[in-house]
């Protein structure tokens, strides 16, 4: 029982420690391409 509170707060830990790390592979290049899209259709307007 204590040990699998300790593995949850460990794995929140975890989660949180990887949503602060910066985005790469994939899920960068699909940023760069949001931000793209997102400048030209500003210019558009």
């Amino acid at each position: 029982m204590d040990k699998e509170t300790r593995q949850e707060r460990r794995e929140k830990r975890r989660r949180k420690k990887r949503e602060r790390m910066p985005q790469h592979g994939k899920s960068l290049a699909k940023v760069y391409r949001d931000a793209i899209l997102k400048r030209l259709r500003g210019k558009a307007k």
